[in-house]
């Protein structure tokens, strides 16, 4: 790497680390100037000790750095023992709001706390949460992460599990932006298409981002092709991220690229590109971040390759730092200090936060 890179403050990528503890590699990785977070999995758990050990690590090499998780609820729940709470599908919050509206908001608002607080208090700073995709009954990979068919009750929903996250000190995010609901293909293995043109897209599946644009932080596109649209999957869309989510929708937080390691990820234009080149055609598409997991494990080659290839960009210029999406990262860094585990679950709001979520059809 150049001297002077690391002087500069935009660190756009977002990568994993090997297994419970940091190795040589890991912490070399994390060093990079170019990082700007690492996203955990359940490999990388063992329990609420070895988790905060890790964290408390991660912060050391780099307190600016985000540690990031997917930890929604229902079957996407990285952290799941130790004292860490079964938190329901987001379809059963859903499905409580069909007998009782107020009773499912306030137990949307409570996995909310939940969620964020437990996570608080392990050092994690941030999860890949709600999200806002319809179910319209087909998709596999969406299925009961969804909270409804009917947009109106997503955004109500989620709205709630984002007023608890926020409770607790951490910010959120919807996805998968416009809309992965109506799909069938799952990204991680294949290219979906979605046939629809934009007006339907945008009087359905998006209108949850119209209806929060002001409060979402952080959004992550899909993987998705909406040919009607553009012939870029919306992640790599310039039209999708900047005409519409940025200007149309007047969306002012952070947009993440999902996975770029997906098999959906790194198709564009009909070639497979490298993973930097798809790091890169996220970023000028209008991506903050871009994230690449599951590389550190065994010899974690592609993943030094991409970070090698991104600095070459960076060298000759072929990328620029933004100084705004630097400042939509750090934004997303939690606000307040985190409780620790024993404070957490004595306190009063826990607990009542535990009893709204103890309804039939919501316990997992």
């Amino acid at each position: 790497m150049t001297a002077g890179l690391a002087d500069r403050p935009h660190a756009p990528l977002i990568i994993d680390v090997a297994a419970t503890e940091l190795n040589d590699a890991d912490r070399r990785r994390l060093a990079n100037p170019l990082v700007g977070g690492v996203i955990h999995f359940a490999r990388n758990w063992r329990d609420r000790a070895q988790m905060t050990a890790l964290n408390a690590e991660i912060k050391a090499i780099r307190p600016d750095l985000l540690i990031c998780v997917d930890h929604e609820g229902g079957r996407v729940q990285r952290f799941r023992t130790d004292g860490f709470t079964r938190l329901p599908s987001m379809r059963a919050l859903g499905e409580l709001w069909m007998r009782d509206a107020m009773r499912a908001t306030q137990a949307a608002t409570a996995a909310g706390q939940v969620l964020a607080g437990e996570l608080r208090a392990c050092g994690v700073d941030f999860s890949f949460a709600p999200v806002l995709d319809l179910d319209y009954g087909g998709s596999s990979v969406i299925g009961d992460r969804s909270f409804h068919r009917d947009p109106r009750v997503v955004a109500l929903l989620a709205k709630s599990v984002m007023h608890g996250m926020l409770q607790m000190g951490m910010r959120n995010c919807g996805k998968h932006f416009p809309g992965h609901g109506f799909v069938h293909a799952d990204s991680h293995v294949e290219i979906p298409v979605d046939e629809r043109g934009l007006k339907a897209i945008l009087d359905d599946d998006a209108k949850p981002y119209d209806w929060l644009s002001g409060t979402l932080a952080a959004v992550m596109p899909a993987h998705v092709i909406y040919p009607k649209v553009d012939k870029r999957p919306a992640g790599f869309s310039s039209k999708w991220l900047k005409a519409i989510l940025r200007q149309r929708l007047a969306f002012g937080g952070t947009v993440f690229s999902d996975d770029l390691s997906m098999e959906a990820g790194r198709y564009i234009d009909g070639r497979l590109l490298s993973y930097a080149d798809a790091a890169l055609a996220a970023l000028e598409a209008g991506c903050d971040l871009a994230m690449l997991c599951n590389k550190s494990v065994g010899d974690g080659a592609p993943l030094d390759e991409m970070l090698e290839d991104f600095a070459l960009a960076a060298r000759t210029e072929r990328w620029k730092p933004d100084m705004r999406s630097e400042a939509r990262r750090r934004g997303l860094l939690p606000s307040g200090p985190s409780i620790a585990w024993d404070a957490l679950v004595a306190s009063t709001a826990y607990r009542d936060a535990k009893r709204a979520l103890a309804q039939p059809g919501l316990a997992e």
